[in-house]
């Protein structure tokens, strides 16, 4: 027998048989099929597919101009908009990185990322006008500037651009051809990390890993064709789960808001028949905790997205009384948002309120298109027993995982040791296949769908000069999931007020970094002298009389 395959005999990739998967190409095919659709509404416009397609063309072409290309990195700061939405497209069209900023940071944080991604090109909406200002002066180096100036905003800010958003993309060409990228590994989006330990980390996200996500959102939520979303997720986190891009791909319609709101929710339920919202948690109190005033009737189910927190069963009974269907993820910046999702089965229909809500409060299987998910030892990388009770590290590997970190090879590598992706969060693997977490490795606390570094927060507290010890850890909050509550044991004979703590960290921190709660104690030490915060958190808990 001859050793050749003959399944390698001339039988070679070719244009004809193979073509590099980007998510571009769902934008081109739903603007050849369904041109008018309506595709992206904000206020009173509404764009169609054909156009949203030209003008994403327009913004490539005027980049292109520019001298934008393979290897570029163009930086928007801006809320969920249409030219934000846009972005997602016209940017890696020209074969450049799209790096959408977190609009609650502030400029040294802006800056950093800006200089570390290398940046040619920053959009920046006009309400946030006094941190570009200062991202302007810590720079230290050129940056072309374009201003997006929103019809839907109408207060304060000035402009630092050369011209405006709509003036650009008309030196653009709304025919203009894009090339597919010269391998579906090429680069797509730069997504910085909290930064847990010091500067944020960028995670660099492919065009393949963008196209599988956005096709595996809609298959693993069961989106029914031309669905109309929408997004609180920001389209700077995760690239809204990668979510602009879903839309395209089933030519629905992405409804886009400035703030997010109980009104601004209701109101697009109602006026444009949303029936898919993704979100923190934090959205899911909005709609339960909505004024009378602030409500509007609907008659069609609405789907809901919801990470981080697992909602309580009082939520899921409220949520499903007033017409919303709740579907809980997990995933991380590095997994391209959502990886894991807890596939809902129709036998757990027959189950009570309360054990219904056991089972939505694990984080579930993976994703279609992620291709494996394990709780294990993190020294041995052992799978631990599918008891629901032994605790391990969650690794997950597959499409969903990001190419690595940004000039930061000891930081990937680390990451990827063993051929998976450390999460860092620790959880159980259930005798069913689900996983369940249990804790957070690296204390991260979640707040509106935001991780906030308690070790972050304890270095600002640790600069105060009345501060000698301090430790940050998770306060349950019905708002935000999680804030930050900071015990602080102060150098003797000192005295300082909970307030000027509070103002100490608002002068160093973002605003939605900042501890809400500040409590003067005697911190709980080991032999060794290292902070339990273990004892902390049990004294939250009997303070506040739930599990934490």
């Amino acid at each position: 027998m001859s050793g050749t395959n003959p399944y390698q005999q001339h039988l070679d990739r070719n244009p004809a048989n193979y073509v590099p998967l980007t998510p571009l190409s769902f934008l081109a095919r739903t603007a050849r099929v369904f041109p008018d659709r309506p595709s992206v509404i904000h206020g009173a416009r509404t764009f169609t597919w054909k156009q949203t397609d030209a003008r994403c063309r327009q913004l490539a072409s005027a980049l292109s101009k520019r001298g934008i290309g393979v290897g570029d990195t163009v930086a928007f700061l801006a809320h969920n908009t249409p030219d934000m939405y846009e972005a997602h497209f016209g940017v890696p069209m020209t074969g450049a990185v799209l790096n959408a900023l977190n609009t609650r940071l502030d400029a040294e944080a802006i800056a950093f990322m800006l200089n570390h991604g290398e940046a040619k090109f920053l959009f920046a909406d006009r309400e946030f006008s006094p941190v570009v200002k200062a991202v302007l002066e810590k720079l230290g180096r050129p940056i072309t500037v374009i201003d997006l100036d929103d019809s839907e905003y109408t207060g304060p800010g000035d402009t630092h651009g050369e011209m405006d958003y709509e003036a650009f993309i008309a030196t653009g060409d709304a025919d203009y051809v894009w090339s597919l990228p010269a391998d579906e590994w090429d680069a797509i989006a730069l997504n910085y990390t909290s930064g847990t330990t010091g500067n944020p980390k960028g995670v660099v996200y492919h065009h393949r890993g963008a196209y599988l996500t956005a096709m595996s959102n809609a298959v693993d939520w069961a989106m029914e064709p031309h669905p109309v979303l929408l997004s609180n997720v920001p389209l700077f986190h995760c690239n809204a789960w990668c979510f602009p891009w879903t839309i395209a791909m089933v030519a629905g319609t992405f409804v886009c808001q400035r703030k997010v709101s109980a009104k601004v929710v209701y109101d697009a339920i109602a006026d444009h028949k949303v029936a898919y919202i993704n979100g923190a948690p934090i959205v899911l109190g909005l709609i339960l905790n909505a004024k009378e005033e602030e409500k509007r009737t609907f008659s069609h189910t609405v789907n809901v997205m919801t990470a981080a927190a697992p909602p309580p069963a009082s939520v899921l009974a409220g949520m499903a009384k007033q017409g919303f269907q709740v579907t809980h993820v997990y995933g991380l910046t590095e997994t391209y948002g959502p990886s894991v999702v807890c596939a809902w089965k129709d036998e757990w229909d027959a189950l009570d309120m309360e054990e219904q809500s056991r089972m939505k409060a694990r984080q579930g299987v993976p994703y279609t298109v992620q291709e494996d998910l394990m709780v294990a030892d993190a020294a041995t990388m052992q799978p631990v027993p599918w008891d629901g009770e032994t605790m391990g590290e969650v690794f997950c590997r597959g499409n969903q995982v990001m190419k690595g970190y940004l000039k930061n090879p000891a930081a990937s590598d680390e990451a990827f040791a063993g051929g998976w992706f450390h999460t860092g969060d620790l959880g159980v693997m259930h005798p069913d296949g689900y996983i369940q977490l249990k804790d957070r490795s690296k204390d991260i606390i979640i707040s509106g769908g935001e991780n906030i570094s308690s070790i972050e927060v304890e270095g600002v507290l640790f600069r105060h000069p009345a501060v000698a010890l301090c430790a940050v850890i998770a306060k349950p909050d019905e708002k935000w999931g999680e804030t930050p509550c900071a015990y602080v044991e102060l150098k003797p004979g000192v005295e300082v007020t909970e307030d000027e703590i509070k103002q100490f960290c608002k002068d160093h921190l973002a605003s939605f970094k900042c501890p809400r709660d500040v409590r003067f104690v005697e911190l709980p030490k080991t032999s060794t002298g290292k902070i339990q915060k273990f004892i902390l958190r049990k004294m939250l808990q009997e303070e506040m009389d739930v599990p934490l």
